[in-house]
């Protein structure tokens, strides 16, 4: 059997342990043959359950579909993964396909960060979830092989993380007053914005912690750049500090056209992916907000982070739903940017990793080897 057969044999056999189908109906599963001494690749899908319907100005969902991977080499594994909201344009299928044609174990030297993710880059283009996944667990394997957290590992103080941003989607009134309690512990709330109910959401918040800051994120929802300023203005009174993606990422003009005028720093998340967007966004909006998702992991992100503050935009590090692997692996980036909007994993409920956490509002690295994460027996 070749390894690409292997593998997907793998995901099968993984995805019958972690779902109701016992592995039995379906037969032994084969599992990829580990090699010593080099990178040895397995995977499998794994559906996020969030706590509450994520309500967007574009679509609704309870779900994310998610593909958990793990990278093992001479007994040390590295854990990453790939969520996959609709917007990225990935599905499961999508990325078990992508990472059945890797061949990793030609690498017999993990420390070659740049060889393995240009190699992963070069297999196809786009599928940055999928790549995200093999440069999440790289990371975290070859931080444990250091035996050291990555913020250490890249200099970084963890007394200067930031508040983490708490979101609220659009939803009910008796629904946004039940989210807004679930909030009470965290100094930024986060809003979902672009539909009717906009200014409702936003009084209510304001109503219920007049002193809390605000940010608000349009996911693209509107289409007048007149409507726009003029919530600029209206939410500058009412305690928010930012504005992210009020328009369609294709609407260049009209955004430069609203940054020029708004009181509120614009920034960017659909329209921005990966490190070239920074230079043809430089003018266009105050910021970015990288996800791991986007950017196909934290080799890039990290670049990203050095790249926009040189060029004096501010830096927001956000994500998906994710398990605690994926959004502690962003947060050891979050000593260094502006904002941050690291909550995905508190969003879900059947999260299969211990990692950062919150604590009075405010990021919390731990001293642990690799991302900072600890499996959750049975998960």
């Amino acid at each position: 059997m070749n390894r690409r057969n292997f593998i997907a044999s793998a995901g099968l056999g993984l995805i019958a342990a972690a779902s109701p189908i016992s592995i039995s109906a379906l037969g032994e599963p084969t599992r990829p043959t580990a090699k010593s001494g080099c990178l040895n690749l397995s995977f499998f899908p794994y559906e996020l359950k969030l706590r509450h319907a994520f309500n967007l100005a574009r679509y609704s969902r309870t779900t994310t579909p998610d593909v958990q991977v793990q990278l093992e080499y001479d007994g040390v594994i590295g854990y990453g993964e790939a969520s996959m909201p609709p917007y990225l344009g990935e599905s499961v299928e999508s990325v078990t396909k992508f990472l059945s044609s890797l061949d990793l174990q030609q690498f017999t030297d993990p420390f070659r960060i740049d060889d393995i993710l240009t190699y992963v880059d070069n297999v196809a283009p786009n599928n940055r979830a999928a790549k995200a996944s093999i440069d999440i667990a790289l990371h975290d394997l070859l931080g444990k092989l250091m035996g050291q957290p990555w913020y250490k590992i890249w200099g970084y103080n963890p007394d200067k993380t930031p508040n983490t941003s708490f979101t609220i989607g659009i939803d009910t009134e008796e629904v946004v007053r039940q989210k807004v309690e679930e909030a009470r512990p965290y100094k930024v709330i986060k809003v979902k914005m672009g539909l009717d109910k906009d200014q409702e959401t936003i009084n209510i918040i304001n109503e219920m912690m007049p002193d809390v800051p605000l940010c608000v994120d349009v996911n693209q929802g509107w289409t007048s750049k007149e409507h726009a300023l003029e919530m600029c203005h209206w939410l500058k009174d009412r305690n928010c500090i930012f504005v992210e993606q009020p328009f369609d990422k294709e609407m260049i003009d009209e955004t430069a056209w609203l940054r020029e005028r708004s009181p509120l720093p614009i920034i960017a998340d659909e329209a921005f992916q990966r490190l070239p967007d920074i230079l043809r966004f430089q003018g266009v909006y105050d910021g970015i907000n990288i996800k791991l998702m986007k950017s196909t992991g934290l080799y890039e992100a990290h670049k990203m982070v050095t790249l926009a503050k040189s060029l004096g935009m501010k830096v927001m590090i956000g994500c998906m739903t994710e398990t605690s692997c994926a959004v502690t692996a962003a947060a050891n980036l979050s000593p260094v940017v502006d904002f941050a909007d690291l909550d995905g994993n508190l969003l879900i409920a059947n999260d299969r990793f211990d990692g950062m956490t919150v604590e009075n509002g405010k990021i919390t690295l731990h001293d642990i080897p690799g991302l900072g994460i600890t499996p959750i027996p049975g998960k």
